[in-house]
């Protein structure tokens, strides 16, 4: 007999173990309740990933889960909120419960690792597409913002730059050494959660790298009405990555790719010693308009471009 809808749900996704304290009621009414500490501001985002636009036909199903939920939780870092609970909308081409139970268990490790509840969601028939709402909570005033910087900040980076790209490139049939790192990377990104609190009261400005350095840097410098200039000598490449520039000549590739989902911010000079995660400084805003890339003296300007729908 086919699962049902309801059986479906029960089954695969009311296993969680904690229970976020903001959580009043879950999964199993027409809503959810969630309390918000006064003080507090709610933060809501909201990501669909589709088959064979976001992720390749017959990706490993555990590290879907585990993807889907990360790239929300990045864009609740990239403001620097603390995530407290999500939502999920599958549709599905049929009820494969191996596939359900790989997907879920990927979603809801990484649901545990933060704390954060699955209270409620739908399912549907169709086309492969997965949809989380998140939900994390800010103190009132502390967001972090994309038009908040100025010239003279510097620029940050957390972790490596590229290395997601050159997963994708590997999925596409490039072939290197040890690629192990850059799948990784590709298909199960850490979040930079706790990068995001750490900067609260320091960054300027904050944005994740979901769609390309250049892509989302360029959100800011829009948003914040700058330009900027990045050292292509401080960028944080991984020798995979510098191995791919060498044999390629595609020096772009780190600066385009997608899916990185590291925080990219600015912070002013005072502040700049406060600075207490792993990061690297990569660039400098400035009043000029645009953005540019200094090669070892040599100044050149550089097309703000990324991943983009309907392009």
């Amino acid at each position: 007999m086919p699962i049902s809808e309801f059986a479906l749900i029960q089954r695969f996704f009311t296993q969680q173990k904690v229970k976020n304290s903001s959580t009043r009621l879950s999964i199993g009414d027409d809503c959810a309740l969630l309390s918000i500490p006064e003080g507090y501001e709610l933060a809501v985002t909201t990501d669909t990933m589709v088959e064979n636009v976001h992720f390749f036909a017959g990706v490993n199903p555990e590290q879907l889960g585990h993807k889907l939920l990360a790239v929300n939780l990045s864009d609740l870092a990239a403001i620097g909120a603390k995530p407290v609970s999500v939502t999920l909308a599958l549709t599905l081409p049929a009820v494969n419960e191996n596939w359900l139970t790989d997907f879920s268990k990927g979603f809801l490790a990484l649901a545990e690792r933060y704390s954060v509840d699955l209270i409620g969601g739908d399912t549907t028939s169709g086309p492969l597409t997965l949809t989380v709402q998140a939900m994390g909570l800010i103190p009132t005033g502390q967001a972090l913002l994309r038009s908040t910087t100025r010239p003279g900040d510097f620029i940050y980076l957390t972790g490596c730059l590229g290395d997601a790209g050159l997963g994708l490139k590997i999925e596409q049939g490039y072939c290197c050494a040890n690629p192990e790192t850059a799948l990784k990377r590709f298909n199960q990104p850490d979040p930079r959660v706790d990068a995001g609190l750490a900067l609260r009261g320091i960054a300027s400005a904050c944005i994740d790298v979901s769609d390309g350095l250049t892509s989302d840097l360029g959100h800011i410098l829009e948003q914040s009405r700058v330009g900027a200039c990045l050292d292509w000598n401080a960028l944080p490449l991984s020798d995979a990555v510098l191995a791919y520039i060498k044999e390629t000549n595609d020096w772009s590739m780190p600066l385009v790719a997608g899916d990185d989902y590291e925080l990219c911010f600015t912070v002013n000079s005072e502040k700049a010693v406060k600075l207490a995660i792993d990061c690297r400084k990569i660039g400098v805003i400035e009043s000029e308009p645009g953005l540019r890339l200094n090669k070892s003296g040599n100044i050149q300007p550089l097309k703000v471009k990324g991943f983009e729908h309907f392009s």
